[in-house]
């Protein structure tokens, strides 16, 4: 699982930046149709889930604590908060999904870890 977590903190942190760029170019059409969709500032929020969870995973990925549970808390929060609101901004779906299913990996990699 040490892997696991490396690789998924690595593509995290380099998905983080996709994202981000892709929200501000939301957010701009948001603003410049003026069509009261905040797909672009969920975008945002999503993106720094995923940097702040990507340094977590990566940080914790060889200690026995908490980490993994604390990672799989910003990919799960951020994933849902997008998901819910991303509106017309149809690849924060995806990316919204992809955040979560990294969460559920941490979740089941850190509970069979304690068993």
């Amino acid at each position: 699982m040490k892997t696991a977590k490396l690789v998924i903190g690595i593509i995290s942190i380099i998905l983080s930046l996709l994202v981000l760029f892709q929200s501000c170019v939301a957010g701009l059409g948001n603003s410049i149709n003026n069509n009261g969709e905040v797909g672009g500032s969920a975008g945002m929020l999503l993106a720094i889930c995923l940097l702040v969870a990507g340094i977590v995973a990566i940080a914790t990925r060889n200690s026995s604590g908490n980490g993994g549970f604390v990672a799989a808390g910003f990919y799960i929060a951020g994933g849902i908060i997008a998901f819910l609101l991303a509106g017309g901004y149809d690849d924060l779906y995806l990316w919204s999904v992809l955040s979560i299913i990294f969460g559920a990996t941490f979740v089941i990699g850190d509970t069979k870890k304690r068993k």
